[in-house]
């Protein structure tokens, strides 16, 4: 086994996501060449969708086009008018009872009954704003979320976010393009309002989503990033040791991934009360961001902003949990008393004036401008802010994503989703073979193999040291892909261990995982007999 035949130190700085295009050729020339079938379990896009609020979505689009009819009808030009109002909701329950025979035509009435009977919604205003915005024929209005959409989305927060034990008061959601779109805007907005600085420093929850890393490092930032380590040894949690970090009064902002990404670890509840304590106690200055995409893969789970409601930028993504990637939804949540309007409020004179000249084009009071709508604002560059908002049939389909999952009221889909996360770390396992206790805060999205970490206790401190010599961590993946034609994500990307790897359990066939697994073992095994030869040419023992 050859152990240094490339160099590898050009692609040190590069994202692992764009390495991965690279290690994508690779196994497809193995593959090409062997009886392997490329794997690749470098992505996080599930393989999955559900099922029931799509079915809806798509039959409703008929009906709002039935309610452009009423009010203008060209068939010949192909043209009709804008749905209206008044007895849309009798209409809409006729319309069903013709259609009750199709796909989604239950989950709709229900989701009516839901809207009316549990939230108190207006039967009319609630039917034509869906109808209304799934034809997509006018601007987003609010721009920050549509009314009912947001009072939905609200509430499944609370669910997801908070298990369904929230905070009181309310939290404020812009809905987004997806949990990028919704990192970008903050991040943006921050600076905007004078709430960081270029050279600032913060603190980053590693391991952690690349993105985050990259961002901090971009000339337009150059944040002074320290990290907040959750090691292995620790199951992925934050020591004491390393909560004292934030300490630092010059430390601003803290940004967390939780459960983290590669990790799939949750903040584990004895961690979560030391972090209040330590925020509340010591750091009652702290702003924390935390994006919690994958917090539906964890029984019971509590979000940073479901404790720490005051100090806490929220960030979610449907995207994983439904598998929706494509449709780009997301929302950023803020609770109405947060510290960032509290910081703005108390800028010296000059920065207070700049942003009052930044905003005075869209209100005639920007001091009582809210952080999130200033989000808004930022995201269109201000000038644009009468544009602003995510498109309105993406709002409707969030909404009847949230829906459906406020609606399961046995949590079937979480079960099933759950379920298909956990059998394929089983069938991975089984391929290494490894064990692994059962962890409760560990959302089986991902999977952080580390090799420095398993080489350790299997063949000993000289081992690794032998391997940290002579072969660069980025071998691992690369002998993944040429000899397995397997492509996972390097974990030193990730501010994870640079010896360790990640596997999605989201995205590939179930009957694969335990071929991952042994092509893991086999590549460990390469490492461990190279070294053995090596000992035996030296004549060391």
């Amino acid at each position: 086994m050859a152990t240094l035949d490339i160099d590898y130190r050009k692609f040190d700085k590069m994202s692992p996501f764009e390495i991965k295009d690279g290690l994508i050729r690779l196994a497809k020339s193995s593959a090409q060449k062997s009886a392997n079938t490329l794997l690749n379990a470098g992505r996080g896009n599930p393989n999955w969708v559900a099922t029931k609020p799509r079915e809806a979505f798509f039959l409703f689009g008929s009906f709002a086009l039935s309610e452009c009819r009423r009010s203008m009808d060209d068939p010949v030009a192909g043209l009709a008018g804008m749905p209206q109002m008044k007895g849309i909701s009798e209409r809409f329950e006729l319309w069903l009872h013709q259609h009750e025979d199709q796909p989604g035509a239950e989950f709709l009435r229900k989701m009516v009954d839901y809207a009316t009977v549990r939230l108190g919604f207006d039967a009319d205003a609630f039917v034509h704003e869906l109808t209304d915005s799934i034809i997509g024929d006018n601007y987003p209005v609010p721009d920050r979320m549509l009314f009912h959409a947001e009072q939905i989305a609200h509430r499944y927060l609370m669910w997801a976010m908070c298990n369904d034990k929230p905070p009181g008061g309310w939290f404020d959601l812009y809905a987004v393009e997806g949990g990028t779109a919704a990192m970008c805007y903050i991040f943006k907005s921050l600076m905007a309002n004078r709430i960081l600085k270029k050279g600032d420093r913060i603190a980053l929850g590693t391991p952690i989503f690349t993105p985050y890393v990259e961002i901090a490092h971009l000339e337009d930032y150059a944040f002074d990033v320290v990290n907040i380590r959750a090691l292995q040894e620790n199951r992925f949690q934050y020591s004491d040791e390393e909560i004292r970090k934030l300490e630092d009064p010059s430390i601003k902002a803290f940004f967390v991934v939780n459960p983290g990404n590669p990790t799939s670890m949750a903040i584990d509840p004895a961690t979560m009360a030391k972090l209040v304590e330590f925020v509340k106690t010591k750091r009652p200055d702290l702003i924390i961001l935390t994006d919690d995409v994958y917090g539906t893969f964890v029984p019971n789970f509590r979000s940073l902003m479901a404790e720490l409601p005051y100090n806490t930028i929220g960030v979610y993504s449907y995207s994983k949990y439904f598998g929706c990637t494509g449709w780009r939804l997301g929302v950023i949540a803020i609770h109405e008393r947060n510290i960032i309007d509290d910081r703005i409020a108390k800028l010296g004179e000059r920065e207070r004036q700049a942003l009052h000249d930044r905003y005075i084009a869209i209100t005639l009071e920007p001091e009582n401008l809210k952080f999130i709508d200033r989000i808004v604002a930022d995201s269109r560059d201000v000038a644009l802010n009468h544009t602003a908002g995510l498109s309105l049939p993406q709002q409707v389909m969030m909404t009847m994503f949230s829906l459906a999952e406020l609606m399961d009221t046995d949590k079937v889909y979480q079960k099933a989703c759950m379920k298909i996360c956990e059998d394929r770390l089983a069938s991975l396992l089984m391929g290494l073979p490894l064990d692994l206790q059962p962890n409760q805060n560990f959302a089986y999205y991902y999977g952080t193999i580390d090799f420095e970490f398993w080489l350790r206790r299997v063949a000993g401190e000289e081992m690794v040291e032998w391997l940290k010599e002579h072969v660069h961590p980025l071998d691992l993946v690369r002998r993944l892909a040429e000899d397995h034609a397997i492509v996972l994500l390097n974990g030193g990307g990730f501010a994870a261990p640079d010896w360790s790897v990640r596997v999605s359990f989201a995205n590939l066939p179930d009957d694969v995982y335990d071929d991952i697994g042994r092509a893991v073992r086999a590549v460990g095994r390469g490492y461990i007999e190279a070294y053995n030869a090596s000992k035996a040419s030296t004549g060391r023992k």
